[in-house]
């Protein structure tokens, strides 16, 4: 008769991973980032760690679109999902359904991290931003459309340049999906193919409420775009990835408006001087 204290390796192996998936399911862990790859499948592998001890963890592909910032070696997060032994090499793993920083000071530790690795990409170089037209006949604007910017744009323009058209794209500016929500609106806009010139932006907010204008998904959106972007975002004292990407960076949506939107008085003095150019020449002919 065979001893039932006996077990294979998977016999063991099974039945510490049940205990553990038991024992440490939907549970929240604190620590810091370290050995972070981005695998070609699109699952992402790291190693969270404080002190004195670290574990191996494993974020799907699947849960890890979600994510609201960029992971970074060094960053401190707060992690939500359940331990596990992966079997066949018989390590202790920690499935990760969550991944959020740790406060407002992880936040900006985030910020500068995605800042630093864009800025050493080239992405916020000169020599990348394209010129914003002089008279734009159509301007493309992503934002909510029930927000205080898009109402500030539109009083501003009409205002000013009425015959300039307006062409909205609502979207999501706060919340899960919203950075996802704006680079798609950049695309809808840029493949619409009559836009000008596109403003981007949101009323000012905490560094939590603009947070979709600080993740990579919006700053390669802008980047990619061929249409020249105006970054709009809060108000002058609000610096976003989005301002430091974008062709020209606003300090608030109405001064967007008044960039793209030349006035009447400003047109008609142009065109006046030009006449007068035009004379001056045919008067030495």
């Amino acid at each position: 008769m065979v001893n039932k204290s006996h077990y294979t390796i998977s016999e063991l192996t099974s039945q510490i991973r049940l205990s553990m998936e038991g024992e440490f399911s939907d549970i929240w862990a604190l620590g810091e980032i370290s050995n972070f790859h981005h695998h070609s499948s699109g699952h992402i592998y790291f190693t969270l760690k404080d002190e004195n001890a670290e574990l191996r963890c494993v974020m799907f592909m699947k849960a890890n679109r979600k994510l609201r910032f960029q992971p970074e070696d060094g960053i401190r997060i707060q992690a939500f999902g359940s331990v596990s032994l992966y079997e066949q090499r018989g390590q202790v793993q920690f499935i990760i359904q969550k991944l959020e920083p740790v406060g407002i000071g992880d936040l900006y530790q985030a910020f500068e991290a995605l800042k630093k690795r864009l800025e050493k990409e080239g992405l916020f170089d000169d020599d990348f931003k394209r010129s914003l037209p002089i008279y734009p006949k159509v301007v493309g604007v992503v934002t909510s459309g029930s927000g205080a910017a898009l109402s500030d744009i539109l009083k501003v323009l009409r205002r000013r340049a009425p015959h300039v058209d307006i062409i909205l794209r609502s979207s999501r500016v706060q919340g899960e999906g919203a950075s996802q929500d704006i680079a798609a609106g950049i695309a809808d806009l840029e493949q619409h193919g009559l836009c000008d010139v596109i403003i981007i932006g949101r009323g000012g907010g905490s560094l939590e409420d603009l947070w979709a204008f600080n993740e990579e998904v919006t700053a390669r959106a802008i980047f990619d775009c061929r249409v020249p972007i105006i970054s709009a975002v809060g108000h002058e004292t609000d610096i976003t990835i989005t301002d430091l990407i974008a062709d020209f960076r606003a300090p608030t949506p109405s001064s967007a408006a008044e960039i793209v939107s030349p006035s009447r008085f400003d047109i008609l003095s142009r065109v006046k001087e030009k006449i007068e150019d035009l004379s001056l020449i045919l008067q030495r002919k």
